[in-house]
């Protein structure tokens, strides 16, 4: 599953709002994530019982790096090395926003902005990260 987009998340003013509007045309699903309340950050899950249950997530904009407001979706590509690929960025003229993260029992994170100033992520997934 190297090198594809893997995940995504939508950044939103007013989760609460948001949330209604995604779960009255898609019939997508909220739950909390690590603690946050609902109007931080949840994970997004497809309608009851479909599968992949877990798709994406939204959050405040207040988690976004870029000097502007994201609006579009915000996505994650699963690589197998993300220092490997944060030197890859920067040597295709990126910019790396957040340096390697874990994000406790799912992998470890990287955020970087592209040539043309859009956000991106790259995961490796890892359940041990911490």
């Amino acid at each position: 599953m190297a090198n594809n987009v893997c995940h995504f998340a939508v950044h939103a003013e007013d989760l609460i709002r948001a949330r209604g509007f995604y779960s009255s045309v898609f019939g997508w699903q909220f739950q909390g994530f690590g603690g946050a309340d609902m109007t931080s950050f949840c994970k997004i899950k497809n309608s009851a019982g479909e599968e992949p249950g877990l798709i994406g997530a939204m959050q405040h904009r207040r988690f976004n790096l870029l000097p502007q407001p994201v609006l579009g979706f915000e996505c994650s590509i699963a690589v197998t090395d993300v220092e490997a690929t944060a030197k890859a960025v920067e040597a295709a003229g990126g910019t790396i926003l957040m340096s390697k993260t874990a994000i406790p029992d799912v992998g470890w994170l990287i955020k970087f902005s592209d040539t043309e100033g859009n956000l991106v992520c790259a995961v490796r997934f890892d359940e041990n990260a911490k």
